[in-house]
Formats: C-alpha cells, sequence, structure tokens
C-alpha cells in the first residue's frame, strides 16, 4: 500500500533517498522499483528491517549497477548519516508514533541535501480521532499512536524549518471505514465476518488495483482519506543550514 506519489516528490535517476520509518519496506521497495536511485530504508524495530530485507530478496539479484539497496536500524533522532547525505526524504506514518518527533523533522532537515524534497505522511485528524473515539485500545497499546495531528499546524512546524510546501493531498479512503469498524468491534474483530470481508476488499484492492476500488478511493479521499500526505522542498540554502554553520563556526 503506496502511500507517497513518487512523481509529486520528483523521484528521479541518479537520486539518494531515505524511508525514515520504513517498517516491513513498503516505500523503500517501491521506490527502489520504480527509478534507478540508492534506496535507504531505516527503522527502530530489527524485526522490520528483517523483514523489509526478506522481502527485498527477490530483487537484489537485480542486473543494474544504477540501483543500490541498504537497511538498517537506528532511532529517528540520532541518524547515523551525515549532513546533506539525501536527495529525497520520506516519512510516512511514523512522527503519529516519535514522542519528540520535532526532534525527527529537525534531524530530517539535517540529512537532507539543500534542493532536496521531503514527503511525509500523518494520520488525518478527522478519520484519527473518531478511532479513538471508538476505541482506547487503538492507540493506547505499546507502539502505539501518540497524537492526532492538525495538517495546518504539523505543515506550519516543518515551513518553520524554511521547507517551502509545494503539494497536498488525502490517500486511503476506503481503510478509513475498515479501522473504524475494527475499533467499534474491538474485542470481537478476530471474530467478525464483517471485518473479514472489508479486509478481504482491501487485499483484493492492492493486489489487482480494480478500476472500482480506484474511483471509489479518488471520490471518496477528500471526505474520509486515512492519511494526509505533504510535499516539501528544501530551498538550495536555507536559514537553519545557515544559523548551523554560524554556530559550528
Amino acid at each position: 500500500m503506496q502511500t507517497i506519489n513518487y512523481n509529486k516528490l520528483g523521484l528521479k535517476t541518479g537520486d539518494v533517498l531515505l524511508d525514515l520509518g520504513c517498517g516491513e519496506g513498503r516505500h523503500v521497495i517501491s521506490a527502489w522499483l520504480d527509478a534507478d536511485i540508492t534506496a535507504i530504508g531505516v527503522d527502530l524495530s530489527l524485526s522490520d528491517v528483517a523483514a523489509t530485507a526478506e522481502k527485498f530478496k527477490p530483487f537484489r539479484f537485480a542486473d543494474n549497477d544504477k540501483k543500490h539497496f541498504g537497511l538498517c536500524v537506528s532511532d529517528a533522532l540520532n541518524l547515523p548519516f551525515a549532513d546533506h547525505s539525501f536527495d529525497k526524504v520520506i516519512c510516512s506514518e511514523v512522527l503519529e508514533h516519535i514522542p519528540d518527533y520535532t526532534a525527527a523533522l529537525a534531524e530530517i532537515n539535517r540529512v537532507l541535501k539543500p534542493g532536496g524534497s521531503f514527503a511525509l505522511s500523518v494520520p488525518r485528524f478527522g478519520p484519527e480521532w473518531l478511532c479513538w473515539q471508538l476505541s482506547d485500545e487503538y492507540h493506547a497499546n505499546e507502539g502505539g499512536h501518540l497524537r492526532i495531528f492538525k495538517a495546518d499546524k504539523l505543515r506550519a512546524e516543518v515551513e518553520r524549518l524554511q521547507f517551502a510546501a509545494v503539494d497536498e493531498h488525502y490517500a486511503h479512503a476506503l481503510h478509513s471505514a475498515y479501522w473504524w469498524l475494527k475499533c467499534a468491534l474491538w474485542d470481537k474483530q478476530d471474530d467478525s465476518k464483517l471485518i473479514k470481508a472489508y479486509h478481504k476488499l482491501l487485499v483484493w484492492d492492492m493486489m489487482d488495483n480494480p478500476r472500482l476500488t480506484r474511483v471509489a478511493e479518488k471520490l471518496l479521499n477528500p471526505l474520509i482519506g486515512k492519511s494526509v500526505v505533504m510535499y516539501f522542498h528544501k530551498p538550495e540554502a536555507s536559514v537553519a543550514d545557515t544559523s548551523t554553520k554560524r554556530q559550528a563556526a
């Protein structure tokens, strides 16, 4: 299930891309498949990184020396990369899990090259709020969601790092209703025929990408899209970079 639109991100040949909080690899692998790039996935969870490596196995011997792929385990607040290492950074459905998410944004700013692009997604306020109302367990479990973002506030926080917002859209409307059902029937979800049927629908959508669900999601995304997706451009010489250099001097 791809959330980030690589055309909006401006992914191109030769880019070095970081997928911060790569989970089980949905974006870092698909980005590597999409273009001749170096794709690096980072996650705090060793099991998720191992799962990504396993999913990448069918592609790892691709006869293309323009493609490179790497994975590592790391804290988002202390990335093991030099300043200005990446042309593109993706951070999808991650910030809602991090206590000090502003420090993670600062690290993204540090490792992204001037002139680079940054795409982030978080759960959209309305659909997420309803999930929280329907079930405490949805967000209160270990590793769960710590906050509900308001898009305008989050966008402003990224812009304070001297990023320019360039695009925004919503995604995964069909998943909103699925999670509302799971939250409403939290204690019975494993036995719910309705939830199982809806899950089959989502699997069919992801595997076959039928026109019916594509059209339905396009129409529903502005109304109930589960994720808000934002795209930013980092100026060639940002105020934040200038300030860092002055402090270092």
